[in-house]
């Protein structure tokens, strides 16, 4: 599982005209599924994000995590497992498929929830989606629970 994780002042996605999640100050988080991802790597996806402390504290430094006042808005995008071995076009040959990533991708949004007090919002699984962000920083972080040593 990968997740492209930025601190935003805010977020939102629509799809076709009607936004279908929004978020105040908080993380837009892309998550790309794998073919072989299992419970084990969600769940550790999640406590890497909820324990990332790239909020400022008091003195200006990035060293709080996110805060129960704050939301987490989700996008899947399986772009994220992009390959560009043999030339320009990418492969997508590590993303898992729909069938499979979609229910892995509601178990995400599900322990997510069970596991932050803030507000957890989602974009449309399988969608062609807008996002607007509003970056903080820009802070953006790379997780990937198959190469968990960066």
């Amino acid at each position: 599982m990968r997740l492209l994780v930025r601190r935003v002042e805010s977020a939102s996605v629509r799809v076709t005209d009607c936004i279908v999640g929004k978020i105040k100050q908080g993380l837009a988080v892309y998550i790309g599924i794998e073919n072989d991802d299992e419970i084990a790597d969600l769940e550790w996806g999640v406590k890497k994000l909820l324990g990332l402390r790239i909020f400022e504290d008091a003195d200006g430094k990035m060293n709080l995590p996110i805060g129960e006042k704050m939301g987490i808005l989700v996008v899947s995008q399986f772009t994220l497992h992009a390959n560009l071995k043999k030339g320009f076009r990418p492969s997508f040959n590590r993303a898992a498929p729909p069938s499979l990533a979609v229910s892995l991708y509601h178990r995400f949004i599900e322990v997510l929830e069970n596991s932050f007090a803030g507000v957890v919002q989602t974009g449309k699984f399988g969608a062609h989606m807008k996002i607007e962000l509003l970056e903080d920083g820009p802070v953006t972080i790379w997780l990937d629970s198959k190469d968990k040593n960066y």
